[in-house]
């Protein structure tokens, strides 16, 4: 059967189409990153190619009093924005006070499957659980199911959507969806059990070798050339275990990245301020600040995901969930007899890796707009203060000056002309090609959007099988894609338009079976325009599929933002 794309009403607009087009290949976010990444600069990167002279940018912004108790009614001219200490315009102003009715699902019809899991575009106030297991001693993990049990046990807002995800080193998995009721997730988490972490049986001094930059070959030199054979051996044995360290690390890197992004795309079409509650052990990498990047293609995912979070408006609040830490090595019973290790000239106190995984989390949190709880062993208090500040908050628009094409972190400020005020927004974000030009994650996020455990939701999409019918020794089965026409098409370009479409079939073990895709862009005649924005697009195709049970993902990406969207449905073909 020879594909056809079908924009309603009858319209057919074929301008550039590639059967079975090549959008599909094994490019994911963060593939072949070096074992033991280093961090660098992004002010290491060339200029930047906008592909929009405008570019809003949006802050919300949590205002409360020295109680924590929000403030409300402020205006407009309360507010300052500034980005790397200049002042900014406010373009766009609301007070957000998200609902609380009970959520409802959308209703779509017999047999139509979609994306959108809300019935309004009204801003909701939204609380996501993540429980780490990469990057969480073994011991703490159990306290952290304890925690989040005694925090959903308790008496939580009413109206509070909750959703709880949990973050191991098989991917990131859905253990109860969006929901009013905070019982479904307590028994969810009673049937979690601990893994061991990235970090399992490496020891503190191989992680500080590896995080102070060493362990990338045999730092020791020669036997020989050492008066201490012993001690030799020593560093020689301590550099492979920070190699192994610096490998593990970049591995603990990617899947917690990978993790974030997935929870992001599948919240961006919900509209409003969300809450992602990190009960984690610690920071998978050390994040001096803004502009600090991992290294290799793992600073890609890292764009990609901050980026994404900042779309979704999602802040997250990282919970250290070992409670109270030591800060010297006298401390911590797990620091060696040795208080520091000398490779060559660098020498590294270990209990800095402590400091430095606080660090990094509360910068994180900051970079997000969300705050690092820690130092505390009542970790429910902390889910319960991150959950209430999505209950109201401020959004503030500005539009970037895209004439200042230099990459890099650009730093925000909110500030409130009340003296009992405390404002909790974002520090910043990242501004590089991989942020701003669509096409440089092309084909990395269909690879991402096909593998995702979770749909995303950038474009709503809905979908519903059309017949099957015989095709050779396989069968045809017929599928028709619906994306809304508004948001897609640019009006003050010629209404042009440029999308992906691909289909792509699993077996239940997840082995891809069969794909089909079309890329198709083009302008739409002026007076198409009106019909086409009322009735949306439509994309009709079919997959030849063999007798059996698939998963199969449809999804849509905008190439002119970038934005995607997806979903799956189950199918039997027999």
């Amino acid at each position: 059967m020879r594909p056809s794309l079908l924009l309603i009403p009858c319209l057919v607009l074929l301008l550039s189409v590639n059967n079975h087009a090549q959008v599909i290949d094994g490019t994911t976010l963060g593939q072949n990153a070096e074992p033991n990444p280093k961090s660098y600069s992004t002010d290491e990167e060339h200029s930047l190619k906008f592909k929009s002279q405008t570019v809003l940018v949006q802050v919300p912004a949590v205002v409360t009093d020295k109680s924590g108790s929000h403030i409300h009614n402020l205006k407009q001219e309360d507010f300052k924005v500034l980005e790397g200490g200049k002042l900014q315009r406010i373009a766009t102003f609301e007070e957000v006070t998200p609902s609380t009715t009970p959520l409802m699902p959308p209703s779509h019809g017999p047999g139509v499957i979609s994306n959108v899991v809300v019935d309004s575009q009204q801003p909701r106030s939204i609380t996501v659980i993540a429980l780490d297991l990469i990057n969480t001693p073994f011991l703490d993990q159990t306290y952290a199911r304890k925690a989040l049990i005694k925090f959903l046990g308790g008496n939580l807002d009413a109206g509070q959507a909750l959703a709880l995800v949990v973050i191991s080193r098989k991917g990131v998995k859905v253990l109860g969806s969006l929901t009013g009721d905070p019982a479904r997730l307590v028994a969810a988490l009673k049937e979690v059990g601990s893994e061991a972490p990235a970090m399992q049986k490496i020891g503190t001094e191989a992680q500080t070798i590896s995080a102070s930059g060493g362990g990338d070959s045999d730092l020791a030199g020669p036997i020989f050339m050492k008066s201490d054979p012993a001690e030799h051996m020593r560093n020689f044995v301590l550099g492979g275990d920070a190699f192994e360290a610096g490998y593990r690390e970049k591995n603990a890197t990617e899947e917690t990245m990978r993790a974030f992004l997935a929870i992001a795309l599948s919240l961006s079409g919900v509209p409003g301020r969300k809450s992602l509650i990190w009960a984690t052990g610690g920071f998978p990498f050390r994040l001096a600040g803004g502009s600090s990047l991992p290294g290799g293609a793992l600073s890609v995912l890292y764009e990609r995901t901050m980026q994404a979070l900042n779309d979704a408006q999602i802040s997250v609040y990282p919970v250290d969930i070992r409670g109270i830490t030591g800060t010297s090595s006298a401390e911590d019973p797990t620091v060696s007899a040795s208080a520091a290790v000398v490779f060559g000239d660098q020498t590294a106190n270990l209990s800095s890796l402590n400091e430095s995984a606080l660090d990094s989390l509360r910068t994180f949190a900051e970079m997000t707009g969300g705050r690092a709880f820690f130092n505390n062993n009542d970790a429910a208090s902390g889910f319960r203060r991150a959950a209430d500040d999505s209950s109201s908050y401020y959004l503030l628009g500005y539009y970037l000056n895209t004439h200042n094409t230099s990459p890099g972190w650009r730093k925000l400020q909110v500030q409130v002309q009340r003296k009992d005020a405390e404002v909790r927004a974002r520090s910043g974000f990242l501004v590089t090609n991989a942020t701003v030009d669509p096409e440089t994650t092309h084909r990395a996020d269909i690879a991402f959007a096909l593998s995702s455990p979770f749909d995303s939701s950038q474009i709503s999409v809905s979908m519903e099988f059309h017949g099957i019918s015989p095709h050779g020794e396989k069968k045809n089965v017929g599928f028709v894609v619906h994306v809304p026409a508004v948001g897609v098409i640019d009006e003050a370009d010629k209404n042009r338009f440029d999308l992906d479409f691909v289909a792509q079939a699993t077996k239940k073990d997840g082995k891809p079976v069969g794909d089909k895709g079309q890329t198709v862009k083009g302008t739409l005649p002026a007076d198409a325009l009106a019909k086409i924005k009322a009735e949306g697009i439509f994309y009709k195709n079919g997959l030849d599929l063999a007798n059996g049970d698939y998963d199969v993902r449809f999804v849509v990406r905008d190439n002119l933002s970038g934005k995607i969207g997806s979903v799956t449905a189950a199918l039997t073909v027999k």
